[in-house]
């Protein structure tokens, strides 16, 4: 199977493009389980196994405004500061670039985010819905001009009209911003949307030096399925997560890019290492992965809030009163 577009040469495989980056966002999404409340222990673990395992950037966590997250009952990593982020990762003498994520209206970027020359991190990924685009492309201007590479997550695209994504790509094409993200949020795309919206995003992308991303969610088991898909439509930005760990379902495996992609600098071992030593542990105080109502929330394109809830209710196991209650 070749790779026909732009950022690859004929005859590529596309399980081996060189130009294809893998960011782990476990500590950042997945600290949507737990309020973001990990030990420093299995923060160390994630960042050894990135490290060895030769990803290419690591997601400590948000950059959320401490007024709208209490530290007395958010984690460390809700907030990534610069004292606790270097406690984990000292001055990061590795090849692992690090990241944190703003979400538009959650961020004090203007005095949260440090000069890029006072930070341990190198991204900043602004993630926002659709009509908080013009405050998204003013705190990428701003991390931009900070000397971060920046990232631009749109949310819940498959509740937006193409006309819509369209227009804001158009004008999200001609700022600072280096990658342009496909965000599945529900967890509801399949694979030929997954492929329709990467080609799109490609559309926009073309001939700016801009790369398209990929972050996909497993409310109907396609999270790596749609992973795999925009690889071949194009997108060189792959987010994953180890054992699949994040908010509801969870994301696209870790483990299961890897051996996926068959670029030799990435290695396997160490992550199947950090599942047995780090997170099968955590999985007997926290639960996350495909559930059954998750799967509803996808199939009905809905945020997963919903099931969250049901999940943590006395009736969690009664998945045909959470079908009727959400048909209702």
């Amino acid at each position: 199977m070749t790779q026909e577009h732009e950022s690859t040469t004929p005859g590529e495989w596309v399980t081996y493009r060189p130009g294809i980056k893998v960011l782990d966002c476990t500590v950042r999404d997945g600290g949507l389980v737990n309020e973001h409340q990990f030990t420093d222990e299995f923060v160390k673990g994630v960042y050894a196994a990135c490290v060895a395992a030769g990803v290419d950037y690591m997601e400590l966590g948000y950059k959320g405004a401490k007024r709208l997250y209490s530290p007395t009952v958010h984690g460390k990593w809700k907030h990534c500061t610069e004292d606790d982020m270097r406690a984990i990762v000292g001055e990061n003498p590795t090849s692992l670039k690090l990241s944190a994520m703003a979400d538009a209206d959650r961020c004090d970027y203007k005095t949260d985010i440090l000069p890029k020359k006072d930070s341990v991190i190198d991204l900043i990924r602004v993630a926002c819905y659709i009509h908080q685009l013009p405050l998204a492309m003013d705190m990428i201007k701003d991390a931009t001009d900070k000397g971060y590479e920046t990232t631009l997550n749109i949310m819940a695209l498959s509740t937006v009209q193409e006309a819509e994504i369209r227009t804001a790509l158009a004008e999200v094409a001609k700022g600072p911003v280096n990658v342009l993200y496909v965000v599945d949020s529900y967890g509801s795309l399949y694979t030929e949307q997954v492929d329709a919206y990467t080609k799109l995003f490609l559309e926009y992308t073309a001939g700016t030096g801009k790369h398209v991303g990929m972050h996909a969610h497993n409310n109907q088991q396609l999270a790596y399925a749609n992973t795999i898909q925009s690889i071949i439509a194009g997108a060189n930005w792959l987010d994953a997560t180890i054992n699949g760990l994040g908010r509801g379902a969870g994301n696209c495996q870790m483990e299961l890019l890897l051996g996926f992609l068959k670029n030799p600098k990435f290695k396997l071992r160490p992550i199947l290492e950090a599942i047995r030593d780090h997170f099968v542990p955590l999985s007997k105080q926290i639960e996350w992965g495909y559930n059954l109502p998750y799967m509803v929330t996808g199939l009905l394109n809905q945020h997963p809030r919903e099931a969250i809830e049901w999940l943590d209710g006395p009736k969690r196991d009664d998945f045909v009163a959470f079908y009727d209650y959400m048909m209702e």
